[in-house]
């Protein structure tokens, strides 16, 4: 059912969105009946996403450090849609060693992650402000806390929290709204991999980081995704909205009672 009438008959193109995170978005905007335009370098999960959702989503096999493949991609997708009104940049990359990252990939995977998303809204840009566009972008919440051995991906996804920003500013006078989504730990490919597709194990393993006790689904950061392309958010531009389970709420304390402890001594 639809919740946000004024997104059914638009456009919108997720970059990354062959992923289990991005095949969800793309469900999503088609529920609210949108056409959605799906980049990205997986061939067999765009195919998938085309199979389950039907004739209003195309796959574009699409590089995104390439600008021949963005543009590529941008032209098919013009030629099948007329035009694209929302922008959902999903796509990043795990290529992380903490400080033994190679100079190689630590270029790779900001090109991946953070260049590729620049790139595809200054071709967009045009476009996004004559239909009154939108752009959502991925932060996460490893872009606002240290963690042990990681340092290439958190370093990309405080980027592109600052990237939001500034592209906010920059577009906003030109009637496009820019913003992002902070998710927690979620339900993905990298996670499903990493624990051998065993949802339940990656519930135990990350669940006490949030305060419902479980990962999210990638239906609810849909949601946060849905609402901020909707004219329900028109007045929210420049903001991460965190869809975390409360991960960033939470410090160490964690339900302790650490000053009534230190006086009952």
């Amino acid at each position: 059912m639809a919740l946000y009438e004024d997104l059914a008959g638009r456009t919108a193109l997720i970059a990354g969105g062959a992923t289990l995170i991005g095949r969800e978005l793309a469900r999503a905007f088609v529920d609210q009946g949108c056409r959605v335009v799906i980049a990205d370098i997986d061939c067999a999960g765009g195919k998938q996403a085309v199979c389950e959702l039907g004739e209003g989503v195309m796959f574009v096999e699409t590089d995104v450090t390439s600008d021949t493949a963005i543009d590529a991609c941008l032209a098919a997708a013009r030629e099948r849609f007329t035009g694209i009104d929302f922008l959902v940049n999903v796509t990043t990359s795990y290529l992380d060693d903490g400080p033994a990252t190679s100079r190689e990939n630590w270029l790779r995977a900001l090109d991946i992650g953070l260049v590729g998303a620049a790139v595809l809204a200054h071709k967009l840009a045009d476009e996004l402000s004559a239909r009154k566009g939108v752009i959502v972008n991925f932060s996460s919440v490893s872009a606002h806390r240290a963690q042990a051995g990681r340092f290439v991906y958190p370093a990309i996804k405080a980027a592109m929290a600052q990237l939001t920003r500034s592209q906010a500013l920059e577009f906003a006078p030109r009637g496009v709204r820019v913003n992002a989504v902070a998710p927690g730990w979620t339900w993905s490919n990298v996670l499903s991999a990493l624990s051998g597709n065993d949802r339940a194990k990656v519930d135990a393993v990350g669940g006490p980081f949030h305060m419902p006790g479980r990962i999210a689904e990638a239906a609810e950061i849909a949601g946060a995704v849905l609402f901020l392309c909707s004219g329900a958010s028109s007045f929210v531009v420049g903001t991460e909205i965190r869809v975390d389970g409360g991960y960033l709420a939470m410090g160490p304390e964690r339900g302790e009672v650490p000053i009534a402890t230190l006086m009952e001594h």
